[in-house]
């Protein structure tokens, strides 16, 4: 049985954004999918914590952007 990738606390991942300035954590060895861009996370991902770090500093408004204008 495979483990989750997103729960592996020593993978590095990325914290990606989309336009609608939604964010996701995503591991670093996938590729980021269409639509989609790196917000933080050094060349190689950084870690698990780093990125949900960054994601709760910089998502405080959960709804698209189309929504919050």
């Amino acid at each position: 049985m495979s483990e989750n990738p997103f729960d592996d606390q020593d993978g590095r991942f990325y914290a990606l954004v989309n336009e609608e300035r939604q964010y996701s954590l995503w591991p670093a060895f996938k590729e980021v999918p269409a639509g989609w861009e790196i917000a933080f996370g050094d060349t190689g991902g950084s870690s698990r914590q780093e990125c949900l770090d960054h994601i709760e500093a910089n998502w405080t408004d959960m709804r698209p952007a189309s929504l919050r204008a």
